[in-house]
């Protein structure tokens, strides 16, 4: 293998490709990644043997071939050289040499024979959404994601098309839950999701998809979905992810549907009260106390003990009996982070049941959060 490419596309494809490598690994091929290069082209690829990420960038190539080298290694020194330069790799046996105007370094490499390949095999579904759609799907749900490893089945989000439809369609529907609050959104079904079967995308591939959807705006992404992986090209990457085997809760059972108590406010009112009476917490997980009568603010208020109160007022439009209920003030800033719009509607039942948040004009997402005691 011989090539020579720009030291920027270079390290671009290194740093997507290698980010799914583990810094520490017991396997040592794993913590190289697989160069290849053919056709006017070099790709990148890297594996933690549950994901797999690969990245091509355009490239002189004098002689084809692959290598393996160490990811690590081989990115802080590419990202050393000077913005503009050009770079010649050269396999030599077992090394390679990498040189870029007075400045070389030769690395030891491994059989690329040796490097793991996640087999894709077929993909049943296959369909398009433009990145940015994507990217806000996964935003507005993600962060009720949950971290708890004995439920692995929750340690992800679910992208299922539901079988119910609405007036205009089927949709394509993302839900994440950790028990103590629900995020869900949606959007219409694409061609190609009929049938499709509901996965669990596991939390690290949600994270890297989050990174390679950001820059891609209204560029169109491809989804290819089995029942055991999903497979995402964006540009010039494609990633390629083992699915969390594990049966999803029937989350309906936790939206609540008779809550009679309604109230209506502005979302970034509504966020700063919270934050402001958090203040006196050492943890922003306490309770935060809501307090609603109908023709009054919205009181906020916490209590801890040993460092103080706080309260705080916000406009709100409320219907129903008055109400006194406590929400984790972490999780409620959560939700209001990933709520839509400029006013949210919250449907309220007694203190100890779930509270349904939603914005205001928009039926894609919707929000449930278990109250606390106060």
């Amino acid at each position: 293998m011989k090539l020579t490419i720009p030291r920027d596309a270079l390290l671009s494809a290194i740093e997507r490709a290698g980010r799914v490598v583990e810094k520490r690994n017991t396997i040592p091929i794993l913590s190289n990644v697989l160069l290849k290069a053919r056709d006017a082209a070099i790709s990148i690829t890297g594996t933690d043997l549950d994901m797999e990420v690969r990245s091509t960038a355009a490239a002189e190539v004098a002689a084809p071939g692959a290598v393996t080298v160490p990811a690590a290694t081989l990115s802080a020194f590419v990202r050393k050289l000077p913005e503009g330069a050009q770079v010649q790799l050269e396999a030599q046996s077992d090394r390679v040499l990498i040189k870029s105007g007075r400045s070389r370094v030769t690395l030891n490499t491994m059989p690329d024979g040796d490097f793991p390949e996640l087999a894709a095999g077929d993909f049943p579904n296959t369909f398009d959404l433009h990145a940015v759609t994507l990217a806000t799907i996964i935003e507005r749900v993600s962060f009720a994601i949950s971290s708890e490893e004995t439920r692995y089945y929750l340690n992800g989000i679910y992208l299922h098309v539901p079988a119910e439809s609405d007036a205009d369609g089927p949709h394509l529907r993302a839900v994440a839950t950790d028990g103590h609050r629900l995020a869900s959104n949606q959007v219409l079904a694409p061609e190609g999701t009929a049938g499709m079967a509901g996965i669990i995308l596991p939390r690290k591939a949600v994270a890297e998809i989050g990174r390679l959807l950001k820059p891609l705006g209204e560029e169109k992404v491809t989804l290819a979905v089995s029942t055991t992986k999903l497979r995402l090209t964006a540009g010039v990457t494609t990633l390629t992810t083992k699915l969390i085997d594990g049966t999803f809760p029937d989350y309906s059972r936790v939206i609540p549907a008779g809550n009679d108590r309604l109230a209506t406010m502005e979302t970034a009112a509504i966020a700063a009260s919270v934050n402001r009476v958090t203040t006196v917490t050492s943890d922003r997980g306490n309770a935060v106390k809501f307090t609603f009568a109908a023709g009054q603010p919205l009181t906020l208020s916490v209590r801890e003990t040993g460092s103080g109160d706080a309260a705080d007022e916000v406009d709100v439009n409320f219907e129903g009996a008055p109400l006194e209920i406590g929400f984790n003030g972490r999780y409620v800033l959560d939700i209001l982070a990933a709520m839509p719009g400029k006013r949210l509607r919250l449907a309220l039942g007694d203190p100890g049941s779930p509270a349904l948040f939603t914005p205001e004009g928009d039926d894609t997402s919707l929000f449930v959060l278990m109250p606390m005691r106060v």
